[in-house]
């Protein structure tokens, strides 16, 4: 136990872990059990992990699903709905930042779950987790499929899936500094596009189309600012609105990523510090800013957005953007961002099968999964987990018997219930730091991050991310006769019971203890002391950037 008086965390306990640095091979995270030796290596600049953060979210979801929520909720009813969770996601970010960068480890937060609050709420965040980012690379194949039936529907969907395991295993097998490239590079065009998009809103807008139509907000007066969802009247709009929160739910993600990369990450406290600050830039300018240019284009009731919707249609024709284009009779413009949409694709598959490998491999570490996935080779590459996830690849297959967009649907509503509880855990984690920093005597102000307005950010991020869960299936309830659905009930709350099946299960089994805030180990062994280490060698030797990342730096929003 630790007395008020102690200033800094805890270093006692048993020391797992240890860092070295190899001017070679690059810093490394190293964790020993037995004769085995498992490394993760310190190899992403600042430069990577900028981009990485800045466009690990930009993908369909923010370009063509999100479409489907404004025939529901009406321009201002998508914009109400994604600015309250987007408010809602800030509080959670606020969360992940001060932990993550306090103790930037392989599996960071799931660690934090299980070192600071419980083993069983570890174990099941950890495979909770898992299963957002493994079923969320299938379901960027799928669309990807999708995407390519924009232009021709001679494409089998088996070499859709084949092509892009074989893409993403080079990607991630050889090197993670290769990885690393691949998302800087892939990620400047995933910017520029969704910046292009906001500009293309505003030109239009005021005229600058080739009918010189300056239409402005024009679809919010008519048909109308707000839908009305499953019934009639204000309870029609409030549903619409809960529609549009329920798709914010999946479309809002971010700070898991970067919990991801933080292990592997060459100076961790100043550059994902960086980050976590300036995420609010980022919602404000991809999601929110997104969901006000999609109700700014075409009107809620358009009548092509409705017959794709209707028939299940989600190429880069569904897009709003390019419904709008075609509206205004610009051609060409609508291929060019499929284009630019299935790059964004890739990049999005690419950066989660890689964060679903490292959950593997921190779970293997912590003895919640097979220690075979925590062995990696001399590159530092977890080989096993990264087949293990590059395996979820095949359920693409699916799309062969079932149609592309119902596959495609299963897994949103699958992958929107996992992100929302693997928030509600951090969250829930943040909570239990706070205290154990408490009663520990520990001032926040020596942090490397100190998350704004807590505790009270973590209280509001835990009660709305447990309500949005429970409202995943609420259309169900309204109206039932003509709305129920066992099929869809189970969808919508079937990661809920496998999440509490699994903390059950593993606290029946093997019987884990809730850690009281004054037991809780804040230096996790002797990993907190090794990263400072790491962090001083790292400062002495300077960060090394060239004229782009300078540039980088001062432009890019991070």
């Amino acid at each position: 136990m630790t007395s008020t008086t102690e200033k800094s965390p805890n270093h006692e306990g048993i020391d797992s872990t240890s860092f070295t640095t190899d001017q070679e091979q690059g810093s490394s995270y190293t964790t020993n059990a037995g004769t085995e030796t498992r490394r993760l290596q310190r190899k992403l600049g600042v430069k990577e992990v900028q981009l990485f953060a800045l466009s690990a979210a930009i993908g369909t979801n923010i370009f063509v699903s999100v479409g489907s929520a404004l025939p529901k909720a009406g321009p201002a009813g998508l914009f109400l709905g994604f600015v309250i969770w987007g408010a809602c996601i800030l509080c959670v970010n606020e969360c992940y930042g001060e932990m993550v960068t306090y103790m930037p480890v392989p599996s960071a937060t799931i660690t934090f779950a299980s070192k600071w609050v419980d083993e069983a709420l570890g174990f099941a965040m950890g495979w909770n987790y898992f299963l957002n980012m493994a079923l969320l690379v299938p379901f960027e194949i799928v669309a990807l499929s999708l995407m390519i039936g924009y232009w021709t529907d001679v494409m089998p969907a088996a070499a859709v899936v084949v092509i892009m395991m074989v893409i993403y295993l080079i990607l991630n097998v050889i090197d993670v500094s290769w990885f690393g490239a691949a998302e800087f590079y892939i990620g400047i065009f995933k910017v520029l596009l969704a910046v292009g998009l906001t500009f293309y809103t505003f030109i239009t807008m005021v005229g600058g189309n080739p009918q010189h139509d300056a239409y402005g907000f024009r679809y919010w007066n008519q048909p109308g600012a707000f839908a009305e969802y499953l019934v009639d009247g204000p309870s029609g709009r409030l549903c619409g609105v809960v529609a549009a929160m329920v798709q914010a739910g999946f479309t809002f993600c971010g700070p898991e990523y970067l919990g991801m990369i933080a292990a592997e990450t060459r100076n961790p406290r100043r550059v994902i510090h960086r980050a976590y600050k300036t995420f609010l830039i980022r919602v404000l300018l991809f999601f929110v800013g997104g969901a006000l240019c999609i109700g700014i284009v075409i009107p809620y009731e358009d009548s092509t957005l409705a017959r794709l919707l209707d028939a299940g249609v989600s190429t880069g024709a569904a897009s709003p953007y390019v419904i709008s284009m075609q509206r205004l009779g610009i051609a060409g413009l609508g291929s060019v961002v499929n284009a630019g949409i299935m790059v964004s694709l890739v990049s999005a598959g690419n950066a989660l099968l890689f964060s679903a490998a490292r959950t593997l491999y921190g779970m293997a570490l912590d003895g919640k999964a097979p220690r075979v996935l925590g062995v990696c080779t001399k590159k530092g590459i977890p080989i096993w987990a990264l087949f293990v996830s590059l395996s979820f690849c095949l359920l693409g297959l699916l799309q062969v018997s079932e149609s592309s967009a119902k596959v495609m649907n299963y897994l949103v509503i699958l992958i929107t219930a996992n992100q929302l509880l693997n928030h509600f855990s951090v969250s829930l984690t943040y909570i239990h730091f706070y205290r154990a920093l408490s009663a520990q005597g520990i001032d926040r102000n020596t942090l490397p991050y100190k998350g704004r307005f807590q505790p009270y950010t973590s209280y509001v991020a835990v009660t709305s991310t447990a309500l949005l869960t429970l409202l995943l299936g609420f259309d169900l309830f309204v109206d039932v006769p003509n709305n129920w659905s066992i099929r869809y009930f189970c969808l919508n709350y079937a990661m809920l019971a496998f999440y509490v099946v699994m903390f059950v299960g593993w606290k029946v089994v093997r019987k884990t203890r809730y850690v009281k805030a004054s037991e809780v180990d804040l230096g996790l062994g002797g990993a907190r002391e090794e990263i400072e280490v790491h962090q001083r060698i790292v400062e002495d030797e300077g960060e090394k950037m060239g004229k782009f990342e300078k540039v980088l730096l001062k432009v890019v929003p991070m």
